[in-house]
C-alpha cells in the first residue's frame, strides 16, 4: 500500500499556536516599514491626521491581501512561498512629486493602477530573464540586500529617523537588550522558542520600555475599533502622462528588486523558482499595485525585512506568512488593534532588525561559497556590484544632480546592485574576450532555467 509523499517544507501547515506565533513574528518584523510609506508621502502632501490614519489602515489591509496572494495563490497569481507584502520605498519620491505639484492623492493613484497593469503584462518577459540570475548574481543581490538594510536597523536602534533623542544612550542600551535577549533565546531556548527568537526579544524589549518611557499608548484610545476602505476614498483617479511615466519607472525597479527577493527565499527554503513561478510573483506584484491604486494605497513589492527573518528562523512554510497577511488584515479594519503594535518603540525593532538584516547578507556569502572565486573575474563582479550597490547607501546625496528617472532607479541600492551584477555576469562570464570563447553559462542554484533556481528580497525605511 503507497504512502502519500511528504509535503515539502514550504506547503506545511504548523499546528494553530505555531502558526500564531511565527506569524505575528511576520507581522511586527514589517510593520514599521509598513506604515512608513503612507506616513512619508501623507506628511509630505501636508494631510490632516484623520487622512493619515486612514491611510495607514487602507496599506495595512492591501498589505494583507497582497501578501495571501502572494503566499497562497490562484490561478497564475502568487508566488507560493513565504514571501511578505508591502509598499515600496522606491516610489516614495515620485509620489511625494505628484501629490505636492497640483495631481494629490488622485493623481497619485492614477499612476499606480497604471504601474500595476503594467507589471502584470511584463511580468512574463521578466519570467524569460531567470537565465540570468546565477549563483553569481543571486548571491551578490543576496548580500546587497542585506549590507543595504543595515543602516535601517542602526536609525531603529538609535531612536528612528528624524527622533528627537535619536542616539541617546537608552535608545542603543534597549536596543542591545533586545539583540541579547534574541541571541539567548535562539542559543539556550527549546527549538519552538528558539524559531520565535525575534518576537519572544520584541515582547520582552517592550515589558522593558513600557515603565521607562520608550512608548506611549495613549494613541490607542483616539483610534477607531471597526475601519473600513472604501475605494476611490480621495476621489477618482487622475491619469496624468508625467505621473504615469515616473512610475513605469519604478514599476521597472520594483520588479527587479522583487526578483532577487524571490530567488532569495527560494534560496532559503529549498524550493527552485522557474521562469514561470517568476512570473507568477510578479504578476501578484502587479495585482496588489492595482489593488492598491483603488483602495487608496501604494505600489506593493516584496519585503526584504521578511525574508532575514525566514533564513533566520528557518521556518519555511508559506502558511505562517499567510496568517501574517491574515493578521494585517484584521489590523486594517480594526484601528485600534494597529495603534498597539504602532506603539512598539523603535529601538525594540531596531535590536531584532539588526539579527535578521545580518541573517540576510549572510545567505548570500552563503550562495556565493558555492562559486568558484579563485579567479579575478568573478571577484570583480562581486566587489564592484557591491560597491555600486552600497553607494546610495552610504551617501544618500550621491545622485541629487541626475535627473528623477536615474534617481529611482540608483537611489535604490537593490536595483542599482542587481543591475550592476547582471551586466558584469554578462560581460566577464559570457562574453569572448582574452582570445577565448564564449564561457558557458553557469548553473542555477538549485535549479532554474537549466536545473534550478531559488529565491529571495526586501524594504526600507
Amino acid at each position: 500500500m503507497s504512502t502519500a509523499a511528504p509535503a515539502h517544507p514550504v506547503d506545511e501547515v504548523p499546528p494553530v499556536h505555531r502558526l500564531t506565533a511565527f506569524g505575528l513574528q511576520h507581522v511586527l518584523a514589517m510593520y514599521a516599514g509598513a506604515v512608513a510609506v503612507p506616513l512619508i508621502v501623507g506628511g509630505a502632501m501636508k494631510l490632516p491626521p484623520a487622512d493619515l490614519a486612514y491611510l495607514i489602515t487602507a496599506d495595512l489591509l492591501v498589505c494583507g491581501i497582497a501578501t495571501l496572494v502572494q503566499c497562497v495563490g490562484f490561478w497564475r497569481f502568487g508566488v507560493r512561498l513565504p514571501i511578505m507584502q508591502g509598499c515600496t520605498f522606491a516610489a516614495v519620491s515620485p509620489m511625494v512629486l505628484i501629490g505636492t505639484t497640483g495631481g494629490g492623492l488622485p493623481a497619485i493613484y492614477g499612476s499606480v493602477i497604471v504601474a500595476g497593469l503594467a507589471i502584470v503584462l511584463l511580468a512574463p518577459v521578466f519570467g524569460r530573464l531567470l537565465r540570468f540570475f546565477p549563483p553569481l548574481v543571486t548571491g551578490t543581490v543576496i548580500l546587497i540586500i542585506g549590507l543595504s538594510l543595515l543602516p535601517v536597523a542602526g536609525n531603529w536602534a538609535a531612536g528612528g529617523a528624524g527622533a528627537a533623542d535619536f542616539g541617546a544612550p537608552g535608545n542603543l542600551a534597549l536596543a542591545a537588550f533586545v539583540l541579547a535577549v534574541v541571541l539567548g533565546v535562539q542559543r539556550f531556548a527549546p527549538p519552538f522558542l528558539s524559531r520565535i527568537a525575534v518576537l519572544v526579544g520584541i515582547t520582552v524589549g517592550l515589558a522593558v520600555a513600557v515603565p521607562f518611557g520608550f512608548t506611549d499608548f495613549g494613541g490607542v484610545g483616539d483610534a477607531d475599533w471597526l475601519g473600513v476602505s472604501t475605494p476611490f476614498h480621495f476621489g477618482a483617479p487622475v491619469f496624468r502622462v508625467s505621473a504615469i511615466v515616473s512610475m513605469l519607472v519604478v514599476a521597472l525597479v520594483t520588479m527587479t528588486e522583487t526578483t532577487g527577493d524571490l530567488i532569495a527565499v527560494g534560496e532559503m527554503t529549498g524550493r527552485e523558482v522557474e521562469p514561470r513561478t517568476l512570473s507568477d510573483g510578479l504578476r501578484a506584484d502587479g495585482l496588489s499595485t492595482v489593488l492598491g491604486g483603488v483602495f487608496n494605497t501604494f505600489p506593493y513589492t516584496a519585503y526584504a525585512q521578511n525574508v532575514g527573518l525566514v533564513g533566520m528562523t528557518r521556518v519555511r512554510s508559506r502558511w505562517v506568512v499567510a496568517a501574517a497577511g491574515g493578521m494585517l488584515v484584521l489590523l486594517g479594519l480594526l484601528p485600534k488593534l494597529g495603534a498597539v503594535v504602532a506603539a512598539i518603540p523603535a529601538p525594540v525593532l531596531g535590536g531584532a532588525g539588526l539579527v535578521m538584516f545580518g541573517s540576510v547578507a549572510a545567505s548570500g556569502l552563503r550562495t556565493l561559497a558555492r562559486v568558484d572565486l579563485t579567479g579575478g573575474d568573478r571577484l570583480t563582479v562581486v566587489a564592484v556590484s557591491v560597491a555600486v550597490g552600497l553607494l546610495p547607501v552610504g551617501v544618500p546625496t550621491v545622485y541629487a544632480r541626475f535627473p528623477d528617472w536615474f534617481q529611482t532607479v540608483m537611489n535604490s541600492g537593490i536595483s542599482a546592485g542587481c543591475l550592476t551584477a547582471i551586466v558584469l555576469n554578462l560581460l566577464f562570464e559570457h562574453l569572448p574576450g582574452r582570445g577565448s570563447s564564449v564561457a558557458e553559462p553557469e548553473g542555477l542554484a538549485v535549479g532554474g532555467v537549466e536545473k534550478g533556481v531559488e529565491q529571495p528580497r526586501e524594504e526600507v525605511v
